[in-house]
């Protein structure tokens, strides 16, 4: 799909997603401001004034401080903006909510949510028939255990972003990327950052086209951290395909994500698996950009991870009505989610708002890829995961390891940590 140039303003939120999933917990410390006289020890006095204490960074604020003002006259109950840095919420959050200090809702990323919920601190919200009014991916992010605990608002996953001048046709699979790549001429034939630590989150597309998920999943289709199938035949295949790759000079462990970027917007490869947050500057060069979906490198579907933002309840709040209303029927509503794509740029997670945000053809288009992705696992077995999957890749990549041994020898190292 051809792309029109216009303003983009999206960040890296995936990286930064990535980043918190490698380490759990962010960082502490951080400046914050409120946007009423409300402070974060509020919840007790939510409990006798009919208050709400929100927590959410300073990007979707203005969105809120609107739906704030409406629920307030609607309903009676103030609700107190506290803005947070984005990557100091999560450890803040599993601080202060067993003090009774937390907010009562706070907005975060679907893949902490095993965290918070193995902690303690977070508590279903009852969607009933409005589950329905988001995406599918959405939902299943936001879920853990067969219980929904969050009401998400947007969704972001990688696609193949194509120079339409270099190559006029969409690839169907990796070899034919590979050779369209090349027939262009360019210095890269396709571009994707690895890094010398590698980055599981970019390649794992091309690893589940070889039928190797890290988790299998259950009847409601919740990951299962008791099936680990990173280690599978088909994964096995992908290390072995990884190591061809790196021998051929299509994988390299120098590439970062700057590196990747400043290429492709130099004309210098056709093709460069990212995400939305390069689309800006892509534009600003005057790509004659097209967003395709990924190839498949195994033979199955390329299924990228996707990333959900949304909005938790605490499980200390003493008003969890009001906090279940305001989500529900305000945070959640076509109106509200539309607001906070136009300040964010991120695919809604509301289904009507998703529809009306497709008239712009690069939200369409992730989103289409994104359709066919699969959630980041929520569970915590997942950072054990991070811990071992980037650095084997990257020794493979470079051919310093065997890749069957070296995968082998990975999938051990998870499955002895995921049993501590």
């Amino acid at each position: 799909m051809k792309v029109n140039t216009r303003p983009w303003l999206l960040g890296g939120a995936l990286t930064a997603i990535a980043a918190l999933s490698l380490t759990a917990c962010g960082g502490s410390g951080s400046a914050e401001t409120t946007s009423s006289p409300a402070t974060e020890q509020s919840s007790p006095a939510a409990a006798s004034g009919g208050e709400l204490t929100v927590w959410v960074d300073a990007n979707r604020e203005p969105v809120l401080k609107e739906a704030a003002a409406d629920f307030e006259k609607q309903s009676g109950v103030k609700v107190n903006l506290v803005i947070k840095d984005f990557s100091k919420i999560q450890e803040d959050f599993l601080r202060q909510v067993p003090t009774g200090k937390g907010p009562d809702i706070t907005i975060g990323a679907h893949d902490w949510l095993g965290n918070l919920v193995n902690n303690g601190v977070v508590q279903p919200v009852e969607l009933g028939d409005k589950a329905s009014d988001f995406q599918d991916v959405s939902i299943n992010a936001m879920s853990y255990e067969g219980s929904t605990y969050g009401v998400p608002y947007a969704t972001e996953n990688l696609a193949l972003l194509r120079n339409a001048d270099l190559v006029d046709e969409a690839p169907k699979t990796f070899d034919d990327m590979i050779k369209a790549g090349k027939e262009a001429d360019t210095e890269f034939p396709f571009l994707v950052q690895v890094t010398d630590v590698g980055d599981p989150f970019h390649a794992y597309p091309f690893q589940t086209s070889f039928g190797a998920p890290v988790f299998g999943t259950d009847d409601t289709g919740a990951y299962d951290a008791t099936d680990l199938q990173i280690g599978n035949e088909g994964g096995v295949e992908f290390a072995k395909w990884l190591a061809e790759q790196g021998d051929a000079g299509t994988l390299k462990t120098s590439i970062d994500g700057d590196i990747a970027k400043e290429k492709f917007v130099s004309g210098d490869s056709p093709f460069l698996l990212t995400g939305p947050w390069n689309v800006e500057a892509v534009e600003k060069a005057k790509i004659n950009l097209a967003i395709d979906p990924i190839p498949s490198a195994g033979g199955e579907a390329a299924q990228p991870f996707v990333a959900v933002q949304g909005f938790f309840v605490s499980s200390k709040t003493e008003n969890l009505l009001a906090a279940t209303e305001f989500l529900t029927n305000y945070i959640g509503t076509e109106e509200v989610q539309t607001d906070l794509y136009e300040v964010g740029n991120r695919p809604p997670a509301n289904k009507a708002a998703f529809e009306a945000a497709k008239s712009d053809e690069v939200i369409a288009s992730f989103g289409e890829v994104g359709a066919n992705g699969v959630p980041m696992p929520n569970i915590p077995e997942m950072a054990a995961v991070w811990e071992f999957w980037g650095v084997a890749e990257a020794e493979i990549i470079d051919g310093k390891a065997d890749p069957t041994k070296r995968w082998k020898q990975m999938t051990e190292d998870i499955e002895k940590a995921i049993s501590k």
